[in-house]
């Protein structure tokens, strides 16, 4: 009788969780084992084939059509490099990991208790859910419904990225930073520039007080700032590579 209210317990328990999900991201599955998959990351799963890394392949590709045919509708008169990458910055890892600590979806996580106890979740583990997600509501749904979840989470990010202030105003973040730690305020150096005067592209780095960090490209001495600033804070900060340094 224990077990058997223990069990039914779990039951409830996981309906919330599901119920607060959908909630969450708008979206209700007529078939909950897509959502469980979903939010189910390796470390929590008793198989690797009962956790979202196969909805994680199928989500990358239907995010990157969705977002390319954005980007090809809204801006008719961009050239192919162009839309190339807007499009790359808008479907990185941290910008789905940051869509996801959003959203608060590592409340719904299932993981296994090594990443349980080791502090706040990776931001891998959260860059894959919102791929997962993407292909749950596409098998769910259709793509219709996928397109629905996508659409209005990353068409401010399309914007941010096409103005060349994608993910975060780097470039105050950055000055918060050196300014807290070192009681300096980071200067942009322009490296180089290239291409013709109708479609320049400039590289700059950041530098905060003798160290200078990884440039980056950008279409404006604006755009490359930011993007410059960003390589210095994944590099001080150590979360992930340097992008866009070449």
């Amino acid at each position: 009788m224990g077990e058997e209210q223990v069990s039914r317990e779990s039951d409830w328990e996981q309906q919330g969780r599901w119920e607060g999900c959908e909630q969450r991201i708008g979206y209700v599955f007529s078939d909950k084992s897509l959502l469980r998959a979903a939010l189910t990351h390796a470390s929590g799963a008793q198989h690797r084939l009962g956790s979202n890394e196969r909805l994680e392949f199928l989500g990358d590709a239907i995010l990157g059509a969705v977002v390319s045919e954005l980007l090809f509708l809204k801006y008719p008169h961009a050239l192919e490099g162009e839309l190339t990458h807007i499009k790359s910055i808008v479907v990185s890892r941290q910008t789905c990991a940051r869509l996801s600590h959003a959203l608060g979806l590592e409340e719904f996580l299932i993981l296994g208790k090594g990443l349980t106890t080791q502090g706040p979740t990776p931001e891998s583990v959260l860059a894959d859910v919102w791929e997962s997600l993407v292909a749950a509501i596409y098998l769910d749904g259709g793509l219709e419904a996928a397109r629905r979840f996508i659409q209005p989470h990353l068409e401010p990010e399309i914007e941010a990225a096409a103005e060349g202030e994608s993910d975060a105003n780097y470039k105050s973040l950055l000055q918060q930073l050196a300014q807290r730690e070192h009681g300096v305020t980071p200067t942009y150096e322009l490296l180089d520039e290239k291409g013709p005067d109708h479609c320049k592209y400039f590289q700059m780095a950041a530098q905060i007080g003798g160290a200078r960090y990884p440039p980056a490209w950008g279409r404006t001495k604006k755009e490359a700032e930011q993007l410059a600033a960003r390589n210095a804070l994944q590099k001080l900060t150590g979360q992930s590579p340097p992008q866009n340094n070449s």
